[in-house]
């Protein structure tokens, strides 16, 4: 499916559908006008829309196949072979985990991705919501006190709902100044916790999907010792956009920074760099056990199946042998070479200058110790849709973040490298934004830019008018 193709489905899908539905019931009506705000301003993603990096007829630079062992088909093969290592499987677990639902290849598995990962243990779970819902719905204990990164994953968000824990305080985006002045001030204000009989849990992630930036895990967990000698400061590290990318063969940044032992809990997801399924929890027995009695996604639910398991050891398997290595380093590489392009762009530097668009990676990229797959490119708000257009017709698969998944007036693309993205890909992606930043110049600095578009917006805004006609 073309770029064109793609944004003409995506269009259909805008079309209102409230205003039509009078003899509708209350309760669909109501639906579609909820449905509707999202298409009123372009928001509203149908499970129809197939988007061309599927088809092989767009670049890929979307997907959460980070590593592309799906596209490759490295992961169905190690997938296959797994199954065949095992004749007999079960379709079924039998059971919740407690009951009839556990068995001996999910434990052999287990153990496996606790040792791959320098853990006591490990804990598979059926993905990485669950996971978060899994952890701080159980963890926390009364007294004790949360404090997170301002943007953490909304799963953390609705897991903290259901925490006993009643002291939760965020702290700003990857600031330790921030950290330091929140965890005061929860110890000031906590005598069970300055005492040292309740603990303070720290939820922060290792990449965050959205900025593409990584965690300073080792000066916070500095802070933390220094500001609660008495031991009582546990962290738990979100490792979803890490797993397969940062550290030793793609173990994590807890890895990377050999910080195994100084953190409690860690979650990996298998359903981005690995193609998989499903995500797993990292602790010690006694978390692993906390979890198993008290989560309530685990405790009410049957058990991971075998497919799932085998699935995830597939994805573990192509990790262990190194055989993803190669992916994990072009995606470094290719990195830096889009931002090398768009920083000695004169074009992208006006626009830049303008505050047309920008690229936060690129004002630090030589100070960060990580670099991964993930490169917001910002703009002005009403533009991001309007890149978005440029990008898909010139056959490059990308989408645009909008609210709720930012903050109002946050809107950005979000870039995804991949393990098998080219030199070429790169080249061109950046050729289209410049072509593109070229043109939005043009237009700001004409006469009447206010009623001007780019070319690309007026294609999809004529046939979206014709939509809705």
């Amino acid at each position: 499916m073309s770029g064109q193709t793609f944004l003409t489905s995506w269009i259909q899908a805008q079309k209102l559908r409230a205003p039509q539905m009078k003899n509708a019931s209350t309760f669909e009506r109501n639906l579609e006008e909820a449905l509707d705000l999202r298409r009123a301003n372009h928001g509203l993603f149908a499970p129809g829309v197939i988007n061309g990096w599927k088809t092989g007829q767009g670049v890929d630079f979307c997907s959460n196949d980070i590593l592309h062992l799906g596209v490759t088909g490295q992961i169905r093969e190690e997938f296959e072979a797994e199954l065949a290592r095992n004749p007999g499987y079960s379709l079924h677990a039998g059971g919740a985990r407690l009951l009839d639902g556990n068995y001996e290849y999910i434990q052999q598995v287990e153990q496996e991705i606790a040792d791959f990962h320098g853990a006591e243990t490990a804990l598979i779970v059926s993905g990485g919501y669950d996971a978060n819902g899994t952890i701080f719905g159980a963890l926390p204990r009364p007294g004790d006190a949360i404090i997170y990164d301002e943007l953490v994953h909304a799963s953390t968000h609705d897991g903290m709902v259901h925490s006993v824990a009643p002291c939760k305080q965020s702290f700003r985006h990857n600031d330790c100044d921030s950290f330091r002045e929140t965890l005061t001030s929860i110890i000031d204000s906590q005598p069970m916790i300055r005492d040292g009989s309740r603990c303070v849990l720290v939820a922060v992630e290792s990449v965050y999907s959205m900025d593409g930036d990584v965690c300073p895990l080792r000066e916070l967990v500095d802070i933390g010792k220094e500001l609660c000698p008495k031991g009582n400061i546990e962290f738990i590290v979100d490792e979803a956009h890490g797993t397969g990318i940062i550290g030793p063969k793609g173990a994590g940044l807890v890895k990377a920074l050999g910080m195994e032992k100084e953190i409690s809990v860690r979650l990996h997801t298998c359903g981005k760099a690995l193609a998989s399924i499903g995500a797993v929890i990292l602790g010690s027995a006694t978390v692993r056990s906390v979890l198993l009695n008290y989560a309530r996604p685990i405790v009410f639910t049957t058990a991971p199946s075998f497919p799932m398991v085998a699935s995830m050891r597939a994805g573990y398997n192509l990790l262990r042998s190194g055989a993803t290595e190669k992916a994990q380093a072009n995606i470094k590489h290719l990195v830096k070479r889009f931002i090398g392009i768009m920083r000695a762009d004169e074009t992208f530097q006006k626009a830049f200058e303008m505050g047309i668009i920008w690229i936060p990676l690129a004002e630090d990229i030589e100070d960060r110790d990580f670099l991964c797959h993930i490169v917001p490119i910002h703009l002005r708000q009403k533009y991001c849709y309007w890149l978005t257009f440029h990008l898909q017709l010139a056959g490059y698969c990308i989408f645009p973040i909008d609210y709720p998944i930012v903050p109002k007036g946050k809107s950005r693309l979000r870039l995804i490298v991949h393990g098998t993205n080219t030199e070429a890909h790169i080249d061109g992606l950046a050729k289209a934004i410049c072509d593109f930043s070229r043109e939005m110049i043009e237009i700001e600095t004409s006469a009447d830019s206010s009623s001007k578009l780019p070319k690309s917006a007026q294609h999809i805004y004529a046939q979206m008018a014709e939509a809705r006609a």
